[in-house]
């Protein structure tokens, strides 16, 4: 398809569920050239009503619990299986050097690269923090407009910082490896709490009994949680992405906590609160935007720094001076 123009052909290509413009329209929201900022308004805002009924998934664990595998097989299962068109957004980290990024999740997930009803997207974090892009948020709009209706968050890995992902979609899946107490502690109890469903995956082989006993010590750990306020009780299961055993459960966990969430006014409320989150995320990004833009900033900004690294002034005092646009 040759390349996007006006904002009625990425309106029309994104509704046509077409990968190529979607790509494309993708490629606009992250831009951050003030033309195309106004374009991407533009395409968001007229494929909003189209968007909003796809079940959006988080999948966050620590490097090496096999997120990308276990994405993968999901979403081959769930086209084979439920004939549903799946989308991953696989968020690689940025360098805090370069801010360039691997985005070798793509390579990871043969299947749904290639499978026409699944649409896999690797996108750089580019220094935002919570374990997703800038625009992941406006993607997974675009996504939905485009005609999936499985939308998969998957993050950089686990941290406090993950409750931006929680915030985002409507349940949080959090993978683990069977590595005994050690393990458990390693994991923040924040993340715990945020967790809609819990899996032990690599379940397999000599490891299957390990995962058995992590899954009884966890729930006992749980229990010593305080009760959600949504009553959901978080479950803990095993799985392996490799032999594609217990996958079928996760995912009727997955849908037996949107039938809970249903059953009551907090799927509703949950969505409008994102939608809130979501417009303040994007009031922080402008408004830093225009600061670090603003030319009486970018005229302290030398020298503020060099100061502060001099130890000559303190960085509360740097930051009034750079506000207040005066030395």
């Amino acid at each position: 398809m040759s390349r996007l123009s006006s904002t009625v052909q990425f309106v029309d290509g994104v509704r046509a569920g077409d990968r190529s413009a979607l790509a494309q329209a993708i490629t606009l929201i992250e831009s951050r050239r003030p033309g195309d900022r106004a374009r991407a308004d533009e395409v968001v805002s007229a494929l909003l009503p189209d968007a909003g009924d796809s079940h959006r998934v988080g999948i966050t664990g620590v490097p090496g619990v096999g997120k990308s595998t276990f994405i993968d097989q999901l979403g081959a299962d769930l086209i084979s299986l439920d004939n549903r068109r799946v989308a991953v957004l696989a968020i690689d980290p940025s360098s805090t050097r370069t801010g360039g990024s691997i985005l070798g999740d793509k390579t990871r997930m043969q299947r749904l690269a290639n499978d026409p009803a699944a649409f896999v997207r690797p996108s750089p974090t580019a220094g935002t923090l919570g374990g997703v892009a800038r625009t992941t948020r406006e993607t997974m709009l675009l996504c939905e407009a485009a005609g999936y209706d499985v939308v998969i968050v998957e993050t950089v890995g686990v941290g406090q910082s993950e409750v931006v992902v929680a915030e985002m979609v409507d349940v949080f899946v959090l993978l683990m490896l069977a590595g005994g107490g050690d393990q458990l502690q390693g994991i923040k109890k924040g993340v715990l709490e945020l967790a809609d469903v819990i899996a032990f995956n690599k379940a397999d082989g000599d490891d299957a009994g390990r995962a058995r006993a992590a899954v009884a010590e966890l729930q006992t750990a749980l229990h010593l949680l305080a009760p959600r306020e949504d009553g959901w009780t978080t479950p803990v299961v095993t799985c392996s992405a490799i032999t594609d055993a217990g996958l079928d459960t996760v995912w009727d966990q997955i849908e037996a906590h949107r039938k809970h969430m249903q059953a009551s006014s907090r799927w509703t409320e949950r969505r409008r609160r994102q939608s809130v989150r979501w417009m303040w995320s994007l009031v922080e990004d402008r408004l830093m935007e225009r600061f670090r833009n603003d030319s009486q900033v970018r005229a302290l900004l030398p020298d503020m720094e060099a100061a502060v690294a001099a130890g000559e002034i303190t960085a509360s005092t740097a930051v009034e001076r750079l506000i207040g646009g005066h030395t």
